[in-house]
């Protein structure tokens, strides 16, 4: 059983939360974070397009920051914005991304 939890936690981890350049960018709210993201993850985009072709490029970056699995306040802290407006932001990329209420938004990034 104990070697069950230990493969779950290992292909919990993804490639973004991996990626330290892509993590400290996120960190920084460097304006380099989205072309580094694009360049490195071009299928990411590319399905979130698929999606939704009509994303601003403020909500990509926010994509990237769901997708790394940071927390609201998290979130928050690195943008400089209040909970609550990342809490706004959330639904409103669940709105245009089709994600429904009752689905975790942060498993819905996982495996996108």
């Amino acid at each position: 059983m104990s070697d069950k939890n230990i493969n779950n936690s290992n292909s919990k981890k993804n490639i973004f939360t991996e990626n330290q350049e892509l993590v400290s960018l996120a960190k920084e709210n460097s304006p380099r974070l989205l072309n580094t993201c694009r360049s490195e993850f071009p299928q990411f985009f590319e399905q979130l397009k698929k999606i939704n072709p009509e994303l601003k490029k403020s909500e990509l970056i926010f994509c990237i920051y769901l997708k790394l699995d940071f927390s609201t306040k998290e979130i928050a802290l690195f943008t400089f914005v209040t909970p609550k407006a990342i809490q706004n932001r959330k639904n409103r990329i669940r709105k245009k991304l089709n994600i429904a209420s009752d689905v975790d938004i942060y498993k819905w990034f996982d495996e996108l």
